[in-house]
């Protein structure tokens, strides 16, 4: 009897051991993320191995039995909470590191923020913390220059296209980029987004001290001083290069905040070359990292805590003492970064590297997708940018040309449901077009007076100090892409500075890049300053596009030219000396620059005004507009201009528009001539109201060259309510001359209804 009763407790323990086994191994591989002590079996299989047993011994297997079940219903209570991320495992101070994780493990990873394909080992039933609709993300961007403020550009448009949340840009700039970038927001107008700008020279002296051998120079370092720079209330902050491209909203990357645990303040992806492995070449000897280091392309950072656990004077220790032995960084703040993270791993929350897929030469960024759908952030790290080396670099680099060539106005969407800052500006838009008739025949024609153009100043590098004696001189013109050929030409005929906005597409600016960046004699000039103005509207709106190059004008004179014309040889330096010897400085004069054309697409340029009266008379040239629009330039007196050999003063006449100098004060041209006529016209109408002296230089010249007739001439020419329309708004500027000028401006209105 007792023998059976030995036998039944040992078969009920075996079963128990051999049930609870299975089963529990299953549900800790399966839940993973969860510290859940295992159930010790040993003293089960030590009571069904003992021979003998007596009365406690039945006592104690149901104690064990009832162990057991209470661990099953805490596991069970741990399977219904919401997952946490495999770094929530570790203790804050004991993480381990960036070597103890496979590369397969960082390309897998948690699709926040919204439901997409998974990658690797992770789940699409794990259900993944979302951003609320309306919260607003915060991005930090160091950016200085112009070639910076360019590239920055398809970086945002790359987080436009994809947002679906409130933005709020913070942008660290020198003097240049937020001169450029403050325009283009501002003529941008896109909804439910907010830039400041932070003074990267004011913090110059916090970074300075840190030799750097890295091609972004000082402003490599800024990343450090974050904590300091940025608003002390912000209290987390995603931090971008400006070579990063989206290929997700960045609400997914927001949400990661949610898995910081314990003292978790930076996240971070590895970085994917061998760099801080220190095996590159002999001798290579980067700074201390944890493993392979990680990557500052990226970076999620908990400002509230880093300020508390004192990050200024912590990376500051950091890099002071690695430099008496590393003399310099080679990677800028990304080094110093490391050398932290070395020292305190309990910092780092390790993002899935699809957060930042470095396209830099011989990286392990193909681990890092399986899939078109697993990538999210692509970040051109190498100094090739677009021509690194890449397996599927084709495909990066459309999808990196898409952003670059995407329409930009088409990202100015409302994100309806979420209450935004009231924008002024926008808002006194959006009522002075209400207060338009829309059933008007000129309704297009007065709303383009009003359109906001999304502006991009200096697209170029630009390099320019006025001289010193106040005598220089802009030469102020527009064009469309198909005037692009005149660049060169102009540029060889006009030494001193150029500034120019062109009316092009975003596809067409990029046209318009790689042509200047191709042409030997547009790089070598540092002094032309290139504006885009966005196509946006049916009209080419040829008086802002003047406005625009006029407001980038710095020195204290312009010369009003158009693109189709050739300035004479020497004409920069001739009207510099002008400008001393007819005292323009103290008195209100426009020089009248005589046009001439030709209809030849070959011509010997005339290098003297004897040459040019020879090929005038020869009818290889002649007067501006002779034989379609003498009106226009008969006030100049060719005849006196041929024999004058000093300036002489002529009279305001009904239509006149010669081509002038003027001072950089003057005003500007009137915003409702669009397209074909009296552009000019309106222009040097205001200059004479303002009791402007019109002078004509005796020994200055421009030749028209020929040209296709624009689209907008071909409009006005067949288009009969075009040309209503535009006799409509020329009388509505002469009365509004007379309100503005009074009785002297009523001249305006009877010279008109005399020609």
């Amino acid at each position: 009897m007792l023998g059976m009763c030995r036998g039944r407790r040992k078969f009920l323990a075996a079963s128990l051991a051999l049930l609870f086994i299975p089963a529990l191994t299953w549900l800790y591989l399966s839940v993973g993320g969860f510290q859940v002590k295992p159930v010790p079996l040993s003293a089960i299989e030590a009571q069904a191995s003992t021979p003998g047993g007596g009365p406690g011994e039945r006592q104690a297997l149901e104690l064990r039995v009832r162990a057991v079940e209470e661990e099953n219903r805490a596991l069970r209570r741990e399977l219904s909470r919401p997952p946490r991320s495999p770094s929530a495992r570790l203790p804050s101070g004991g993480h381990r590191g960036n070597q103890s994780r496979t590369h397969s493990e960082e390309g897998t990873g948690d699709n926040e923020g919204q439901k997409v394909p998974a990658v690797g080992n992770s789940s699409d039933c794990v259900q993944q913390p979302v951003v609320d609709k309306c919260e607003t993300i915060h991005v930090a961007i160091v950016c200085a220059g112009y070639n910076a403020s360019r590239d920055v550009v398809t970086l945002v448009k790359s987080v436009l296209f994809h947002r679906r949340n409130p933005l709020h840009f913070h942008f660290i700039t020198d003097a240049i980029a937020q001169q450029i970038l403050s325009s283009l927001f501002r003529t941008w107008m896109v909804p439910a987004v907010r830039v400041d700008f932070y003074d990267a020279d004011e913090l110059k002296s916090e970074v300075s001290w840190i030799p750097n051998k890295h091609y972004s120079g000082i402003y490599g370092l800024m990343k450090l001083v974050l904590t300091k720079t940025l608003p002390s209330n912000l209290q987390r902050v995603i931090v971008l290069d400006t070579d990063i491209t989206f290929a997700t909203d960045i609400a997914e990357l927001w949400a990661v905040f949610h898995k910081f645990r314990g003292q978790q303040v930076l996240g971070l992806v590895e970085n994917q070359s061998d760099w801080y492995l220190g095996n590159l070449w002999k001798n290579h000897r980067p700074w201390p990292a944890l493993g392979r280091g990680f990557n500052t392309g990226v970076i999620l950072l908990l400002l509230d805590r880093l300020r508390k656990l004192r990050w200024e004077q912590m990376w500051r220790l950091t890099a002071e003492r690695e430099l008496m032995s590393m003399l310099s960084t080679s990677l800028a703040d990304q080094d110093i970064f490391n050398a932290v993270i070395k020292q305190n791993p309990f910092l780092v929350h390790q993002l899935p590297c699809f957060w930042n897929v470095q396209l830099s030469d011989h990286t392990r960024s193909e681990k890092c997708y399986k899939d078109v759908s697993d990538l999210k952030v692509i970040h051109w790290n190498s100094p090739k940018k677009l021509r690194v080396k890449n397996k599927h670099v084709e495909f990066f680099r459309n999808l990196y040309l898409t952003f670059l060539e995407y329409d930009g106005n088409l990202l100015r969407r409302e994100l309806f449901g979420c209450p935004s800052e009231v924008d002024h500006n926008s808002e006194n838009l959006q009522k002075t077009l209400s207060e338009l008739d829309e059933d008007d025949p000129c309704y297009e024609f007065r709303r383009e007076r009003f359109t906001v153009h999304r502006t991009h100043l200096y697209f170029l590098h630009y390099e320019y100090e006025p001289s010193s004696d106040n005598t220089d001189v802009t030469l102020v013109a527009q064009l469309s892409m198909d005037r692009l050929q005149m660049l060169e030409a102009i540029c060889k005929h006009w030494e001193g500075p150029i500034s120019l906005a062109l009316y092009l597409s975003d596809a067409e600016a990029q046209q318009f890049l790689r042509y200047a960046q191709g042409s030997e004699v547009l790089m070598s000039r540092g002094n032309v300053g290139y504006h885009i103005v966005y196509k946006e509207g049916q009209f080419y709106p040829v008086n802002l596009l003047r406005n625009v190059a006029m407001q980038q004008v710095t020195t204290p004179y312009m010369f009003l030219s158009d693109i189709d014309f050739l300035p004479m040889y020497g004409l920069y330096e001739y009207l510099r000396k002008s400008v001393v010897q007819l005292d323009m400085a103290n008195t209100k004069k426009a020089l009248v620059v005589p046009a001439f054309e030709t209809l030849r697409y070959r011509l010997s340029y005339p290098k003297s005004k004897a040459e040019l009266l020879s090929q005038l008379d020869m009818g290889t040239l002649f007067t501006f507009r002779y034989h379609v629009w003498t009106k226009g330039h008969a006030p100049t007196n060719f005849a006196k201009w041929r024999t004058a050999t000093t300036p002489y003063r002529v009279q305001w006449e009904a239509d006149f528009e010669p081509y002038v100098m003027v001072r950089r004060d003057c005003p500007e041209y009137d915003r409702r001539f669009v397209g074909f006529g009296w552009n000019k016209v309106a222009h040097i109408m205001e200059l004479d109201a303002q009791e402007y002296e019109f002078v004509v230089l005796p020994n200055a010249y421009m030749i028209h060259m020929p040209h296709a007739p624009s689209f907008d001439i071909t409009k006005f020419r067949s288009n009969k309510q075009y040309r209503v329309c535009l006799k409509t708004l020329k009388e509505e500027f002469q009365q509004n001359m007379s309100r503005r000028y009074g009785f002297a401006a009523l001249k305006y209105m009877t010279a008109d209804n005399n020609s």
